[in-house]
This record gives C-alpha cells, structure tokens and sequence, in this order.
C-alpha cells in the first residue's frame, strides 16, 4: 500500500452516510462504499445484522448483493463504513479484529464527533489512519 493513500467521498455520499448514522440509532450504521482506486461514487447501504450500538455485522447475501451492483457498475468496493454513535471515530479493538480485507478502506462516522476518518489495516493488524477527503458530488466533479 503506498503511503500516500487517501480516499474522496462526495458531499452526497458523506451526507447519505450522516442520515443513516442518525436513522439507525442507537445501533450502528453499516456499508459498503463502491467507487475505482480512490475516487467514491455509490453508497450501498447494509443492516446491521447485529442490530447494535457497539459493533456491527454484514449479512453475507447483502454483502454478496453489494458485490454484484459494484461489479454491474464496473466498479469495486474500495470502504467498509459504519458509525459510531457515542464515541470518537477510531477504530475499536472490535473493529481491528474484524477488518480482515487488507484492501478496503475502513470509514467510521462519529455522530458524537460529526467527524468521518478512514483507516487502513494490514494483516499484521496494525492500524494507519488516511485522509478522507470531501469533494463536490459527481456530476460537477473533473477531479482526482
């Protein structure tokens, strides 16, 4: 991984992710973000099959389905993301556990913080915190 990662989330995208954080209190929000490299431009919402404020779970046939529209749209799923509802948006010893996809980007929203970091972890489950950049939605956006 180059030490230059970085990931660029729409204003949509970011907001899509706020609203479901806030709609699915006290549990966590859950999903996938589909996009190429670094560039986002689909959320795809999950259930938090564990229904918890204090971790979260995908559902494998939603996971798969997820997959699928990724690969429909010739795209890849480049985040895991999910909230935080009390507590600062880092990645809890849970979340390090459970990260077992070396290459995706791990976002966690904090509702406390109203604050959205990534993350990266290898398999040696050492933890490095990215830039997670905000861009103007798609259709007006020639960057990156």
């Amino acid at each position: 991984m180059s030490g230059n990662r970085i990931i660029y989330l729409t204003e949509n995208i970011l907001g899509e992710i706020r609203k479901q954080a806030n709609e699915e209190l006290p549990d966590e929000a859950c999903g996938y973000i589909i996009g190429e490299g670094s560039r986002a431009c689909a959320l795809y919402k999950m259930i938090n099959a564990d229904h918890s404020p204090r971790h979260f779970s995908f559902n494998p046939v939603e996971q798969f389905e997820a997959l699928k529209v990724a690969r429909e749209m010739r795209n890849e799923l480049i985040a895991v993301y999910h909230s935080h509802p009390v507590t600062p948006p880092r990645m809890s010893e849970e979340d390090i556990r459970m990260a077992n996809d070396t290459k995706v980007v791990y976002l966690i929203y904090s509702l406390e913080a109203n604050e959205i970091k990534g993350f990266t972890v290898n398999r040696e489950k050492l933890v490095r915190e990215i830039p997670v950049e905000a861009v103007p939605d798609i259709e007006n956006w020639n960057g990156v």
